[in-house]
């Protein structure tokens, strides 16, 4: 007998997956990873001329025990040379008791919902309470989910907007004033906006680290989202040295993340990293320490995040009717 398979675009899963909803799944999802009941989630990694391929799978138990794999492609040149998204892709979640293809869904939305929630995630334990500033370096397709899901955590008084093209965070800024009823700037110089800001997330494709020790205040939380693989980096690597280091999974991040990049030049080892978000989502570890603590989040971007939002977002969709219905037979 066939079992159905639903086929989800990206605007149904942006209308059936809330970031509320998808933060509370990626949050249980590192718990369980932490609490020894999932396996750690796998990775693969291959370069093109312009651009990279990863497949990340992981294991997660709900209902029923869940297997979910991602094929992403990362082509950085894609909007200004074809007019392509940068990210595209598709995960292909499965029931893991028998095997059988549950869902294919657009990884585009899926990829941005669950990299902002596990930001939201690390904010909500590692950032200070009282936040006046939130900065947001880099304005491409991953900006706008980052701060949908910290404003669920935090409110900051206001945000700023920084980007290498000052017109694009110009035109971001005035799309999501009109969203939110907090102030958004543009800013157009990184080292005063970081200055200001109590939390800075970066999500760009530099390769080149951005983010450096003089610029940083006391007390902020930096969520690195941006080096998802070994030639990117965002974060200088002595500020990783002097800072508080959390990871989503320190063994990727010895290899892709900006962890990856402070080993290589003998900051830190990663044995100086202090936790897994898990573990301090678990109460394995602790949180932020005091108002004073730098801490850097090093998000690298799991299996184990894909299988929790593409979970969420398949059983919202049966609860819906949603998506079309396909057989491979």
């Amino acid at each position: 007998m066939s079992v159905a398979t639903l086929l989800l675009a990206r605007d149904e899963v942006e209308r059936l997956l809330t970031p509320d909803a998808c933060i509370s799944a990626v949050e249980d999802a590192f718990r369980q990873l932490a609490l020894g009941q999932v396996p750690p989630p796998g990775i693969l990694g291959m370069h093109a001329d312009e651009g990279s391929f990863h497949v990340k799978a992981g294991f997660l138990a709900l209902d029923r025990p869940y297997f979910a794999a991602k094929l992403n492609a990362n082509f950085p040149h894609n909007a200004s040379r074809h007019a392509l998204p940068t990210i595209q892709g598709a995960v292909v979640l499965c029931d893991a008791g028998n095997g059988t293809p549950l869902a294919i869904v657009d990884s585009i939305s899926i990829t941005a919902l669950r990299t902002a929630a596990a930001t939201a995630v690390a904010a909500k334990y590692l950032a200070q309470q009282d936040v006046g500033t939130a900065l947001i370096c880099g304005c491409g397709g991953q900006a706008a989910a980052q701060i949908r899901a910290l404003l669920c955590v935090r409110r900051p008084r206001r945000i700023l907007a920084y980007d290498q093209d000052a017109g694009k965070a110009a035109a971001f800024a005035i799309l999501l004033a009109k969203e939110f009823a907090i102030p958004i700037e543009p800013a157009l110089d990184l080292a005063g906006a970081v200055g200001q800001s109590e939390i800075v997330v970066t999500c760009t494709t530099a390769r080149r680290f951005l983010v450096t020790t003089k610029m940083v205040r006391p007390g902020t939380f930096i969520a690195a989202v941006g080096a998802d693989n070994e030639d990117k980096q965002e974060i200088d690597p002595r500020l990783m040295a002097g800072a508080t280091v959390v990871t989503d999974l320190t063994e990727q991040a010895c290899r892709i993340g900006d962890l990856h990049h402070a080993i290589a030049a003998g900051t830190m080892t990663a044995g100086k990293v202090h936790a897994e978000l898990g573990e301090v989502v678990s109460g394995r570890k602790r949180g932020r320490a005091s108002a004073d603590e730098i801490v850097v989040f090093d998000s690298t971007g799991t299996g184990l995040q894909d299988v929790a939002a593409a979970i969420a977002v398949y059983r919202n969709a049966l609860n819906a009717g949603a998506g079309s219905k396909f057989t491979f037979s």
